[in-house]
């Protein structure tokens, strides 16, 4: 699908006023956005709302920068960790980590002493931006628990299984920097283009610039900064542990309690309870949980507001109309009729609804991911595996097939729709650059790089050859060029090494993976990001096709996503990372350090903090109900999975099953871009070309699970923040729509993460 930093005014006024008064391609937003100007396009975006200019004298290669960074590595990859077994997740944001640095390194900045040895090591100059952007990047990648501590959580849990402490390290830096050697290599086309814009930094980075200004330019940033930050800070308390009704308010459920209609369509009283049309909700938690409105593009937020429609739409007039089509009792005997004799014995109108059977959203709960039996109670995946662990035929049939909820079929149909819509998509519309993508592997420059190559990688200067003159480079890249380079040759070296650890880890931690699967998943699944720059949600279709491959093994399934789903996660994460160092002026090579020491370190505390939780509350994880302090329904939900598609995959999914036109929506989706390519080809007008089809797909099953109140106050803002202010008051977007932005970012995350755990708490549930 579609997808995917701190300094202050006390930095000393000559540099940052020189800095000021060098000559840029782009000059200050005051000086060059009229009032009548309207930001229009990726390029307006990146010159006119975050600085372009760059002090190459900035040094983020400091003591301090690494201290405080790798302190926060601790923290956020302790937290993560912690957060992974609660019953209410919660992720340690890079915003939250950007404050907290920027506070820590202006205090250090404070008290250290600036004279004689200790001042020259310590303290050599005040705290600058790219000190904070390489401390976020470091922390940030030890902030993201480790995939790989989720199998190794369910093999103990599950399976009493636990693999070697050793060759466990070894699997979460290989399944860790695999992403990261595949998306290094795709920088010159996912990155470096003013087109790959990351809408989801750019408040992190206007902060930045804001914060590290002189007083006299940004002393009004700065203030309407710290107030929204310490209003939503204070507001977050009455949503979250005071009065929760305000994250989701219903007056159509007011209006008629008693129709199950209205429930399903308007949401009830709990902000997760039904669709959640024109509910309103006042938690930015909710509204801005996967993405800020105030930072993604219109364009893309008007395709995912047709995907909302359509969901709504089939919602209430397709899935109530399946679920009504068939009892249980008719579900059995047509079921058992069709498996025992081939064909069955029933009337056409009857064969027909049975073919809507897999919507049984009256019987079953409708917002779930659970598997289920017939008669809507729990699914227990456990009674149909043998003890290898892999799936008895014998006990399959005395269990009988699994069921999911209706809203969840349609999530997992409408994210293949996505998927193979991405693909035509980019071919219609994106030609050039995908043969951009792929050309470092033409032959020439394959033998360009073979010339050049220096089995001392580590000797490569990094020096880029480009025009700096070329007016198509992206300003900020430019900038960049004059700093060395993190080459491919640290990239190819990063995959190497992760490649050999993943062949040789599979066979010591009981994965039951033969050893070519990896590599398979790594060429199709990791490419696949690499193409697309979407942030698509494909653990299903990874677990799907790993369920083919390897029939009725559910322990292979969960290493085969490890080294598919996962690669793709953190090749994301690293390009996301450098577009940060890219838009702060961080060296490359401070980047590529930041990025491995903070995963490598955060991986480390993930496998401890995994073991130490499980060693003491492993009843508790394993219980159904967990408490209100521990839960195991990650680990839980991973499991099942793991066994739906690993084990069932050709029971439920395959032609002539249950679930078939799952897998077909592979097929289907592949032509869903067609009709609007050709509409906008002929008729231009009608600006087809404004439509991501891919997003459109997705967003379709996008209210399957969660809190989906807040989806009217999340499009009431986009539409506020992306069209009003952009077009009306264009200054004013420019110069604080994205502050704003990051100050409720910023404030939300400080809320949830001191006020009930810091400083009473965390450590007390660790031990409880």
């Amino acid at each position: 699908m579609a997808t995917d930093a701190l300094d202050e005014k006390s930095v000393p006024a000559l540099d940052e006023k020189t800095l000021e008064s060098k000559p840029s391609d782009v000059e200050s937003i005051e000086a060059v956005l009229p009032d009548t100007k309207v930001i229009e396009n990726e390029r307006d975006l990146i010159t006119n709302v975050i600085s372009v200019g760059d002090d190459s004298s900035l040094n983020p290669w400091t003591i301090r920068a690494f201290v405080i960074g790798i302190g926060l590595s601790a923290f956020g990859g302790v937290l993560a960790e912690i957060y992974y077994f609660k019953p209410q997740t919660v992720s340690v944001s890079t915003m939250f980590l950007a404050i907290i640095s920027y506070v820590m390194g202006m205090a250090w900045s404070s008290v250290m002493p600036t004279r004689g040895v200790v001042g020259r090591w310590l303290n050599p100059h005040p705290f600058n931006k790219k000190e904070n952007a390489f401390i976020v990047i470091m922390s940030s990648a030890a902030a993201t628990s480790a995939l790989g501590t989720e199998v190794l959580a369910v093999q103990r849990l599950f399976y009493n299984i636990t693999p070697n402490p050793g060759a466990s390290i070894f699997l979460l830096f290989s399944s860790q920097l695999l992403g990261y050697g595949i998306g290094g290599l795709f920088r010159s086309v996912l990155l470096y283009p003013s087109k790959m814009l990351y809408p989801g930094v750019l408040p992190l980075v206007s902060m930045f610039d804001m914060l590290f200004k002189d007083a006299a330019s940004a002393k009004k940033k700065i203030r309407v900064f710290w107030i929204v930050f310490g209003v939503i800070f204070i507001w977050e308390i009455f949503p979250e542990w005071m009065f929760p009704l305000l994250t989701g308010f219903s007056i159509f459920c007011l209006a008629d309690q008693r129709s199950t209609d209205f429930t399903r369509i308007f949401g009830g009283s709990n902000g997760n309870e039904g669709l959640g049309f024109l509910s309103f909700c006042f938690d930015w938690q909710y509204i801005a949980g996967s993405y800020n409105p105030m930072a993604i593009p219109l364009k893309a937020q008007f395709s995912n507001l047709v995907g909302y429609l359509l969901c709504m739409w089939g919602s209430y007039y397709i899935l109530p109309g399946f679920s009504r089509s068939l009892s249980i009792t008719e579900l059995y005997l047509l079921a058992s009729t069709t498996r025992t004799s081939g064909s069955p014995r029933a009337s056409p109108s009857y064969v027909l609804r049975f073919a809507y059977q897999p919507f049984l959203t009256k019987q079953l709960a409708q917002l779930s991911q659970e598997l289920f039996y017939a008669n809507g109670t729990v699914y227990d995946q456990l009674l149909i595996l043998n003890d290898k662990y892999e799936v008895d035929p014998e006990l399959l049939q005395q269990q009988g097939l699994p069921f999911y909820a209706g809203t969840w079929v349609v999530q997992l149909l409408t994210t293949n729709l996505g998927m193979a819509a991405t693909f035509s998509h980019l071919l219609l519309w994106n030609r050039n650059d995908l043969r951009n993508a792929w050309a470092w592997l033409s032959p020439s420059e394959l033998k360009r790089m073979w010339a050049n190559f220096d089995i001392r990688f580590w000797r490569d200067d990094g020096v880029r050859e480009q025009a700096t003159d070329d007016e198509d480079i992206d300003p900020h890249y430019r900038e960049m060029l004059k700093y060395p380079d993190s080459p491919n040759s640290w990239y190819l070296v990063c995959l190497a090494a992760s490649v050999i650890m993943a062949l040789v880890i599979i066979y010591k931690t009981d994965s039951t993976l033969p050893w070519y699967t990896p590599t398979v998943s790594i060429v199709f699944f990791g490419s696949l990001y690499a193409i697309t720059g979407l942030q698509f949600i494909i653990q299903p279709f990874v677990q799907m096709i790993g369920g083919f491959i390897h029939p009725g093994k559910p322990m292979a399934n969960m290493y085969f996503v490890l080294f598919s789903y996962n690669s793709v996660n953190q090749a994301l994460l690293l390009l996301r990372d450098l577009k940060i160092a890219q838009y702060t002026k961080l060296p490359p090579r401070a980047a590529f350090t930041a990025q491995i020491i903070g995963t490598l370190f955060g991986a480390v505390l993930n496998f401890v903090l995994m073991n130490t939780i499980i060693d003491n509350q492993t009843p508790i994880l394993l219980s159904v109900e967990g408490t209100n302090i521990w839960s195991g329904q990650q680990p839980q939900q991973y499991n099942s999975q793991a066994i739906a598609w690993g084990g069932l995959s050709h029971e439920l999914f395959a032609v002539g099953q249950r679930y078939q036109f799952v897998a077909w929506a592979y097929v289907i989706g592949l032509f869903v871009p067609v009709p609007f390519w050709i509409v906008h080809r002929y008729f231009p007008k009608l600006r087809a070309d404004y439509l991501y089809t891919p997003v459109i797909c997705y967003y379709i099953g996008w209210l399957c699970v969660g809190i989906n109140s807040s989806i009217t106050t999340y499009f009431m803002i986009a539409w506020f923040s992306q069209w009003w202010l952009r077009t009306r008051y264009p200054r004013w977007f420019a110069k604080y729509n994205y502050i704003v932005a990051a100050a409720l970012d910023g404030g939300t995350q400080a809320s949830l993460v001191l006020i009930p755990d810091i400083p009473f708490g965390l450590c007390t549930r660790c031990r409880s």
